[in-house]
């Protein structure tokens, strides 16, 4: 039985656990073709896309620059291999909205307020207190069924951007958000920038230092869109946290070798759609060369400028939950192992921590 191990400087199949035979060497076409079939068996669960971003229905900044083509991006994820999201919310407005386009779409989607969105608790025209209830509520009629949510937040510190709210408001929204994950036995969809000693202060004080906070009625969690350092990853590891990477995640250098170290049975993968793609001028660009032409063709489609917009192709600067593909296949090198193994354990990975048992029901149902 052969299993695909791979370097950054060549891929190679080898007799499976054994140092005594010798290594066989396929053809770039043969290689490329027993690859594109593992590949298009693939499955993801993409755990953050923010659906309700109007770029979506082709709206930048207030002006429509072509047609609504959401349709047409969820198509291409499914071809993709992409067999579910989370759509994250990021204030009480757009949790609503995700709770609805969840529903629609047959989605999960998560309840909180970003960081740099925390003085939408104090703006709230019945004050900060009537926010929380509100996120509560939402919560809790949406625990069962399309559209259920399995995670509070995204809510966290973010200290690269205090201009939209201060240290101080952020700290008080992330404690009020915490409480919701202990009523309602939730994970957590963490988010931390620049912030990680009163982020994981904030968490060790309310209860969450060790086993994802499950003796204070917590389920653990994902810092999700990872860009810290390996340190901050061994101590969140320690804490029982999971960890999510994206395009941003894969940026740099330092990056990717802080990705090489997070173990793979702590590890989800995302786009963050709109946001965070990788691109030409990061560090994991290089680790796409050997994609198979075809599966590229899916994961990276061609994309066009907005304003010359054609059915069919992507958008140019707009990530898309197809992309997916792409994370996985740098992150399979980077912890050297095959595809296949990366993708299912991550699917594992993801099930258990949201509890997505039906994803499983559905893939058995699918196969008998």
């Amino acid at each position: 039985m052969f299993i695909l191990l791979s370097t950054r400087r060549d891929i190679s199949w080898r007799l499976a656990r054994s140092a005594y035979h010798p290594i066989a060497i396929l053809s770039q076409k043969a290689w490329q073709s027993k690859y594109t079939h593992t590949m298009a068996t693939s499955r993801f669960i993409d755990v953050g896309v923010n659906l309700t971003d109007p770029v979506f229905r082709g709206l930048y900044h207030g002006k429509q620059k072509h047609a609504d083509d959401m349709v047409a991006v969820l198509e291409r994820a499914k071809a993709a291999g992409v067999r579910s999201m989370i759509l994250t919310g990021t204030s009480l407005k757009e949790s609503r909205e995700a709770v609805h386009l969840g529903a629609k779409h047959n989605f999960y989607t998560t309840v909180g307020c970003h960081p740099t969105k925390s003085k939408g608790f104090d703006s709230y025209g019945k004050g900060p207190n009537a926010y929380l209830s509100e996120l509560d509520n939402l919560i809790s009629q949406h625990l069962e069924g399309p559209g259920r949510v399995v995670a509070v937040g995204e809510c966290g510190l973010d200290y690269d951007r205090l201009h939209h709210s201060p240290a101080e408001t952020q700290q008080r929204c992330f404690r009020m958000q915490l409480s919701l994950a202990k009523k309602h036995n939730l994970p957590l969809f963490l988010h931390s920038r620049s912030a990680h000693v009163d982020f994981v202060r904030i968490l060790r004080e309310e209860g969450f230092g060790e086993d994802g906070g499950r003796a204070v009625g917590g389920n653990g969690g994902l810092v999700h869109s990872f860009t810290g350092t390996s340190g901050e990853a061994e101590e969140l590891i320690a804490m029982g946290f999971y960890f999510s990477v994206n395009g941003v995640g894969l940026k740099t250098e330092e990056n990717i070798e802080v990705a090489r170290g997070i173990p793979l049975d702590r590890l989800m993968l995302e786009t963050d759609a709109p946001w965070c793609s990788m691109r030409p001028s990061h560090a994991s660009w290089a680790h796409l060369d050997n994609l198979p032409t075809d599966t590229r063709k899916l994961y990276l489609p061609r994309s066009v400028k907005p304003e010359r917009f054609k059915e069919g192709l992507s958008v140019l600067g707009r990530n898309e939950p197809a992309a997916i593909g792409g994370v996985a296949w740098v992150m399979h090198l980077l912890l050297d192992v095959s595809f296949e193994e990366l993708t299912e354990q991550v699917w594992k990975n993801t099930v258990e921590v949201f509890q997505l048992t039906e994803l499983e029901n559905e893939n058995k149902d699918s196969s008998t």
